[in-house]
């Protein structure tokens, strides 16, 4: 987490999210964060950029062993993009109430009507996290 808290806190115009992907083994795979307002795409979030990295990274779109780091729970379309490239380990920073798609408004990653469901762990440095996105917004 500490590393998708540096991530973030890189100089951006965009909310400070970061995002890392992790290989079976271990090894930083990728590293992106949010870029919706420097790129002017909608789906530029870190965790989709990551994602999208790591795969290139390993060449092939199934990423089962893998492990994404984030440091905000996922909203609805980063929930479904980790579940469709079968990471097996989620583990997020700060809840996120109003679009959090890991527990808080919907949970995607564990419905049971899909196919995959990862390993969910959240709230891990929750409250740097949060102080991160707060600042921002100030």
């Amino acid at each position: 987490m500490r590393r998708a808290l540096a991530v973030a806190r890189a100089e951006s115009v965009d909310v400070p999210v970061g995002a890392v992907v992790y290989g079976p083994d271990g090894e930083e795979l990728s590293a992106a964060r949010n870029e919706r307002e420097l790129t002017g795409d909608p789906t530029a979030h870190a965790e989709i950029l990551a994602l999208r990295s790591a795969a290139a990274a390993l060449g092939r779109w199934r990423l089962d062993g893998c492990t994404l780091v984030v440091t905000l729970e996922p909203c609805t379309m980063c929930a479904g993009a980790l579940v469709l490239a079968r990471i097996s380990t989620l583990v997020f920073g700060a809840w996120e109430p109003k679009t959090g798609a890991v527990g808080s408004l919907w949970d995607v990653v564990r419905d049971r009507r899909i196919n995959h469901r990862p390993a969910v762990y959240g709230g891990v440095l929750a409250q740097e996290s949060a102080d991160l996105l707060r600042t921002f917004f100030r």
